[in-house]
């Protein structure tokens, strides 16, 4: 990867219904928007060490995961910055937790943290055997896929027309399945 380029990493375990919101939402967001130069998008499945070196050669960092936020089923927020380091380090939120966390340390130690960082985290409400994700998870989806594009805008110094679509409505919107 160069300097300046964005690491979008999808997270999850598409078998578990919910459990791979993150690769839905990466699979998504790269349908819709690989035409936008250096951005690099991987699907992270269940995490590796092997995804550190990417980690640590990108200057931008978003990760697209189901996270356990105390909240209704498809709510989505974001954790930008060191609030994405905090919420790592507090308690278990994610099924991956303790695999990014572990990645974003050797970041950390070898002085490569990316500069700007953000997890965008998807409530799951079932994480059963299936491969589509429930209805709620379903219409977050597209909510994650916006987060996603406003820090990738903000952080590239894109200024685009603003979709008509309010995140009010993308919540009618389904994921297509």
């Amino acid at each position: 990867m160069k300097l300046n380029d964005t690491l979008i990493l999808g997270i999850g375990n598409t078998l578990l219904t919910d459990e791979g919101a993150g690769i839905h939402a990466l699979n998504l967001l790269q349908s819709q928007y690989s035409n936008i130069p250096n951005l690099t998008f991987i699907d992270g499945g269940t995490l590796s060490f092997t995804l550190a070196c990417w980690i640590e050669d990108c200057t931008n960092l978003i990760v697209l995961d189901a996270a356990e936020l105390h909240q209704p089923a498809g709510i989505v927020h974001t954790f930008v910055g060191d609030e994405m380091d905090h919420f790592l380090g507090t308690s278990k939120r994610s099924a991956h937790e303790v695999g990014l966390l572990d990645l974003m340390d050797i970041a950390r130690i070898t002085e490569h943290l990316p500069e700007n960082r953000a997890l965008i985290g998807i409530q799951p409400d079932s994480m059963t055997w299936g491969m589509q994700p429930t209805d709620a998870v379903s219409v977050a989806i597209p909510v994650a896929v916006k987060e996603a594009m406003h820090l990738i805008d903000e952080w590239h110094g894109i200024t685009r027309q603003e979709n008509t679509l309010h995140t009010e409505q993308m919540h009618l919107l389904p994921f297509p399945v």
